[in-house]
């Protein structure tokens, strides 16, 4: 692969602008809508997410194998795999 081509191809992909969603379950309707609410990313550590989220309102036990964690924010939910976070889910308003 062209040098060149790689270093532009890489730029632009750290360029694109990140969106995230939220997902809204009303009844039997399911609508995705952008979020404005900063959350934790998939694969963020739990230490680097408290650092930059602080202390979450509570902490839930792991469950299952391999072990899934959730902690609770104000908005917001992380679930996390061993130490890394597989997913965050913003409270329907």
């Amino acid at each position: 692969m062209n040098i060149r081509l790689f270093v532009a191809t890489s730029l632009l992909c750290l360029a694109a602008p990140l969106t995230q969603a939220d997902t809204v379950v009303v009844g039997d309707t399911i609508t995705v809508r952008d979020s404005q609410t900063s959350v934790p990313t998939r694969g963020m550590r739990m230490k680097l997410v408290e650092s930059r989220f602080g202390a979450p309102k509570a902490r839930h036990a792991p469950v299952g194998k391999p072990p899934i964690t959730r902690w609770d924010y104000d908005g917001f939910s992380v679930y996390f795999e061993y130490d890394h976070v597989v997913h965050s889910v913003v409270a329907a308003p």
